[in-house]
């Protein structure tokens, strides 16, 4: 079959260019090993340095029937995975990827050693190494709540000075509530019951805190006050698997209070999620109230579990309407608005849309599901294919390609295709005999008859009796539901069959190369366009491009599709947008470092602050050499932009700038030249935080900066201020530079951990998307500032609100010399190419520093900056 074929060729890329990395990188042909490339943020977080895919990836082997390949490959996994690396990972994808794939694989492997033939020397092996895992991801439960943090550090744990986390106060539902599965089976191989018991609780605490009038739960939730944090409810990201693992917990484990709550969440989405073909996230307080006008991805597993729990007429009616989503973009779009456009354009090869067809095929019998599948595959191979193995998509209306394979692509696309096609006689074993999880892993349902030493008292609460309706054809038999009758999915299909269509018409790329092929001018494109040039100025008017000048003298670029001379100069205007983005991003990439941290080691702090810092691309390298220790002093003037009048208070002291009026570079030779053993550079931009922007390193001013030998950092205004205050209070005051936090000093070793910012991956899984993707570039205070984190995805996306900022002042030929974030705003004239968004523009606050401030307790400070932070990711949650 063409799937194992497939299989074989990318087996072979991973092993030849990739092998032992975490993942592929197809574009580059290499491994993505995490730390040695660009951090892209919490994706990063799956990446543990554990052979990530060779594991995911084991059970898809036998089910391809590739035996000898499975043992190989298991054999590698004993041979070369480490599971004790000093890497901070996420709970939840380390759990449903790695523990599940070495179960997955060890629930086939002794399948095989029964029949006689293959892994007759297997004793386990991969059991005791989940047991392993499962024993380090344990103390990330130890939190009065019993919700686990949403990272742990393999090596060191939680909380500990070495192991960078610990720190974190929210996750997300899904995260809390994807264990049981695992976690049960694990308990059930081996057992030992605390890791059921441990999950069993999880899930306990999120039941007992859902909404109680609405029977809804939230996408974030506060692990250890139980406080839900976002209160917006859907079955997509954030949630979505968490009802997934409650009825397959009934089905695994025979409990059947899994499947009482289970149907209380069911009748709730019913009720107020589910808009036929839709599903809109609500509030869960006011549940007739949608939360976004838009869907997610990840959504697209529901009418699978549609499926499993017998409910196939809405399964039906939404997997049609993503299908024509996907029929206009060739791929599923990471968000598309209710009237079906594009929303966030990537797409990272997510299999939840195959699951649910290969789930509706099953139950159906309707070979129209072998349509849908073989589309699947022609858009794979026709548009993600590439030398090394499938690039996800960047933007799905472009077909712009990104360096990037995720583990789950060979786990579970390659699984569920090759399942939707295959003939019984094509498996070696019965499928049946297996549930999957969500990562498409395949755990024995013998299971729910061994090492049953957890009670299975019904732990549900305050139940309430639904229609009896609500609990006909749970885990039906699909013979009864369907006797051999496809027409009855077609009738519920047909109406639903021009629905993306009637919304936003095609036929824009036609036109556009049809006034190629009569002789009409190319368009501008962004690698060509000069800020200083009146004719392009006059071309961007015409694409629906606007220019608006910030107070800071720079000038924003935004598109409004509609404002273009016609649909054609609306695509061109997309196009430039575009352009741009991604040679910015390209630029961006080029010299990127890690963040630095700046720890207040002075009493009363002793090491509990650390703030996140942007490094520097000259002066002395932290990773490098010891890290700078001493008291801070200002400078006078406070720019740094000039000699200092004051350098005998600097002297010996790592000296505080304002971020402004002259190149970073500059600034550090004028403080080193008073005597300074190092420099804060603190952001002119009041209330900015790396908490909320992207965190970016500071460039030379273009010369030779050989000369500049102190080490230099940047703190965003919110972190600037905690030293400030500190000095206001304290005066002395002593910091630790340096590439990572160190241990806090001895007097310490017996008060409470730090709860400060310690982590600069501290942001929640719903804080991967952001309604902008920012580009950061150069500004007027610094020609060559990049951005140092690219923005994260485990949702992922890349928005489609961009805006682009120039400084007139400068006339560089390069055309990304002056662009800070763009924004389009395009019209639904093509769905491929186009799209329309509102866009905002952002001006920036008063860039000077408030030095009248009344001076505040330490605590108070501290406490008041938490809740700044707290009041601004709650402002836009239905963007994030």
């Amino acid at each position: 079959m063409l799937m194992v074929t497939i299989c074989d060729s990318l087996r072979s890329s991973f092993q030849e260019h990739a092998y032992p990395a975490d993942e592929l990188m197809p574009l580059t042909c290499r491994g993505r090993v995490r730390g040695q490339e660009p951090s892209r943020g919490d994706v990063d977080d799956a990446l543990g340095k554990f052979s990530l895919t060779l594991i995911d990836s084991l059970d898809t082997l036998v089910v391809l029937n590739k035996t000898k390949e499975f043992e190989d490959a298991v054999r590698k996994v004993l041979r070369d995975v480490n599971l004790d690396n000093d890497v901070v990972v996420s709970v939840f994808e380390t759990n449903i990827r790695v523990l599940g794939g070495l179960l997955g694989g060890h629930s086939l492997a002794i399948m095989l050693k029964e029949k006689g033939e293959y892994m007759q020397w297997y004793n386990d092996e991969l059991l005791q190494m989940a047991k392993q895992l499962g024993y380090k991801l344990l103390p990330a439960f130890n939190t009065t709540s019993g919700l686990p943090y949403p990272r742990i550090n393999l090596k060191f744990g939680i909380r500990k000075p070495e192991a960078r986390t610990g720190t974190e106060t929210d996750t997300c539902t899904a995260c809390a509530g994807t264990l049981i599965l695992e976690f049960a089976a694990l308990s059930r191989f081996t057992g030992a019951t605390i890791f059921e018991e441990y999950a069993r609780k999880a899930l306990d605490f999120l039941w007992e805190k859902r909404q109680r009038s609405s029977n809804l739960v939230g996408v974030t939730i506060n692990i250890h006050t139980g406080d839900w944090v976002r209160k917006d409810s859907g079955v997509g990201a954030g949630i979505d698997s968490y009802y997934e693992y409650l009825l397959k917990a009934y089905v695994l484990l025979g409990d059947d209070s899994f499947l009482e709550r289970f149907n209380t969440h069911y009748d709730a989405i019913m009720r107020y999620i589910s808009q036929p073909p839709l599903l809109l996230d609500v509030h869960i307080h006011k549940p007739m109230l949608n939360a976004r006008t838009w869907m997610d991805a990840l959504l697209a597993f529901f009418p699978g579990l549609q499926v499993l729990k017998g409910d196939i007429r809405p399964a039906i009616e939404t997997h049609e309407m993503l299908y024509q989503v996907i029929k206009k973009h060739n791929f599923l779009p990471e968000a598309f608005t209710t009237d079906f456009r594009v929303h966030w354009a990537q797409h990272p090869l997510r299999p939840e849309f195959a699951e649910s067809t290969y789930f509706l095929y099953k139950a159906t019998g309707d070979p129209y599901y072998l349509e849908v599948g073989k589309t699947l595959i022609e858009n794979l191979n026709k548009y993600a294919r590439v030398p090394c193995g499938f690039a996800a998509m960047k933007d799905v209306r472009t077909g712009s390609h990104e360096d990037r394979m995720d583990s789950f692509f060979l786990a579970e696309m390659f699984k569920y295709l090759y399942l939707l096609f295959a003939d019984k006689e094509d498996i070696i074993f019965d499928i049946e005999d297996y549930i999957f999880t969500t990562e498409a892993h395949l755990l024995p349902l013998w299971l729910s008859t061994t090492n049953q030493s957890i009670s299975k008292k019904n732990t549900t609460t305050e139940y309430i009796e639904l229609d009896d309706s609500n609990f006909d054809w749970t885990c039906p038999n699909t013979q009864i539901l369907f006797p051999n009758d496809p027409l009855y999915a077609q009738s519920i299909r047909e109406p639903l069959k021009n629905v993306v269509d009637k919304s936003c018409p095609r036929g824009i790329i036609r036109v556009r190369e049809e006034s190629f092929r009569s002789g009409a001018k190319p368009p501008l494109r962004a690698r060509d366009f000069m800020a200083t040039n009146p004719e392009h100025l006059e071309i961007l008017k015409k694409m629906g491009v606007s220019l608006i000048h910030l107070k800071d003298g720079r000038v924003q670029l935004v598109q409004h599709a509609i404002q273009a001379a016609s649909s054609i100069d609306a695509e061109d205007g997309l196009r430039f947008m575009q352009e741009m983005i991604e040679l910015s991003s390209q630029q961006q990439k080029e010299q990127q470092l890690p963040p630095r941290a700046v720890q207040i080691v002075s009493h009363p702090f002793f090491g509990r602050v650390v703030l996140t810092a942007g490094p520097a691309q000259f002066g002395l390298d932290l990773s490098k050499h010891k890290e700078t220790r001493g008291f801070v002093a200002s400078s006078k003037p406070y720019n740094g932009c000039s000699e200092l009048t004051n350098p005998e208070a600097v002297m010996g002291k790592i000296a505080l700038i304002q971020r402004g009026q002259c190149m970073f570079a500059e600034k550090a030779r004028n403080i080193q030249n008073a005597g300074a053993i190092g420099g804060i550079v603190i952001d002119d931009n009041e209330g900015s935080s790396s908490d909320t922007a992207p965190l970016f390193q500071m460039a030379g001013d273009g010369k030779d900066t050989d000369d500049i030998k102190i080490p230099m950092l940047f703190l965003f205004s919110k972190e600037g201020s905690i030293i400030l205050d500190a000095i206001r209070e304290y005066e002395e005051v002593e910091v630790l530079l340096s590439d990572k936090a160190k241990d806090r000093d001895p007097e310490m070793e017996n008060e409470e951990q730090p709860s400060s910012e310690t982590d600069s991956q501290d942001q929640s899984t719903e804080q991967i998307t952001s309604n902008s993707q920012e580009v950061d570039l150069v500004d007027q205070e610094s020609s060559e500032e990049s951005s140092l984190h690219s923005h994260p995805e485990s949702l992922s996306p890349t928005d489609t609100d961009n805006a682009a900022s120039i400084s007139p002042s400068e006339q560089n030929s390069d055309p990304l010399e002056n662009y800070e974030t763009l924004s389009l705003d395009g019209e639904c004239t093509d769905l491929d190419n186009q799209l329309q968004e509102q866009s905002e523009t952002e001006e920036d606050s008063n860039p000077n520093v408030s030095w009248g401030k009344k001076v505040q307790p330490i605590d108070s400070i501290l406490a008041d900056w938490n809740e700044d932070i707290e009041a601004f990711e709650m402002m836009d949650k239905d963007e994030l």
